[in-house]
C-alpha cells in the first residue's frame, strides 16, 4: 500500500488508537477490541514487548491498518517495514528514520512540536506530522494556529486528546486524532474488560463522524 493510499485510510477514520500494554497478548487484545469497536487502523508502539512480532501478526489478519509507534532510528523502523508495518510513527524528529520511509516507500509521522520542526520534516518528506505533546500548549486552538501557518502540511496531534475534543481537532484542521489511553485504557486491558475497550473505539468514532470534514 502506497503512503497516499494509507493516508486515506487514515482520513477515513480520522483517528489512531495506540496501544501500550505489558504483554503481547494483552495487544493482541487491545487491538482485536479496537477493531471490534468499528475502527481499522491500529499503532503498536515499540514499547510494547513483543512489539515486532504483533506487528507481523496482525497483518496476517489483513483486517486492520498497522503501524508502528514510538519509532526512534531508522534501525527499528527497518525491522518494523520487514514485519509489515504500513506507517511509522516516531516520538521526535529524526531525518535519518524519516529518509529511510522515504526509500522504503512508507508513511511516516514523525514527532514534532513546532513550526520548525513541522517545516523540517515537510522538507523531508514527510506526509503527516505528529503534533506531540499537543494538548499542553492549548489543543485544538493550537491546531488551528500552526494550521493557520503552514495551511498545506497534513497533522495529527497526540496527547491531550480525550472524547470530549477529539472532534475540536478535526474541526481545527487536524486529518486525524492520535489517542491512547483515553482509548485502550490500562484499566480496563489488565481487567480483561474488552467490551470497555470496544465501547470507546465507538465512541470515538461516532465523535468524530460527527466532526466537519
Amino acid at each position: 500500500m502506497i503512503p497516499q493510499d494509507v493516508r486515506s485510510r487514515i482520513v477515513e477514520e480520522k483517528i489512531i488508537p495506540v496501544v501500550r500494554a505489558a504483554s503481547p497478548e494483552l495487544a493482541m487484545r487491545a487491538a482485536e477490541a479496537i477493531c471490534a469497536g468499528g475502527i481499522s487502523v491500529v499503532e503498536i508502539t515499540m514499547t510494547v514487548p513483543g512489539a515486532i512480532e504483533i506487528i507481523r501478526e496482525l497483518r496476517r489478519s489483513a483486517r486492520m491498518l498497522v503501524g508502528a509507534g514510538t519509532v526512534v532510528d531508522a534501525a527499528i523502523a527497518q525491522k518494523c517495514a520487514e514485519a509489515g508495518a504500513q506507517f511509522l510513527v516516531t516520538p521526535g524528529l529524526d531525518v535519518p528514520t524519516l529518509n529511510f520511509a522515504k526509500r522504503a516507500g512508507l508513511l511516516i509521522m514523525p514527532g514534532t512540536l513546532t513550526t520548525g520542526e513541522i517545516l523540517t520534516a515537510w522538507k523531508n518528506g514527510a506526509v503527516a506530522a505528529k503534533i506531540f505533546p499537543c494538548g499542553n500548549l492549548g489543543g485544538p486552538s493550537y491546531i488551528a494556529k500552526l494550521k493557520s501557518a503552514l495551511p498545506s502540511i497534513d497533522m495529527i496531534p497526540t496527547g491531550g486528546v480525550n472524547l470530549s475534543n477529539a472532534a475540536e481537532f478535526i474541526r481545527a484542521g487536524a486529518i486525524a486524532v492520535g489517542v491512547g489511553g483515553e482509548l485502550v485504557s490500562s484499566r480496563a486491558l489488565a481487567g480483561g474488560d474488552l467490551a470497555a475497550i470496544a465501547n470507546a473505539a465507538r465512541q470515538f468514532k461516532t465523535a468524530l463522524a460527527n466532526a466537519a470534514d
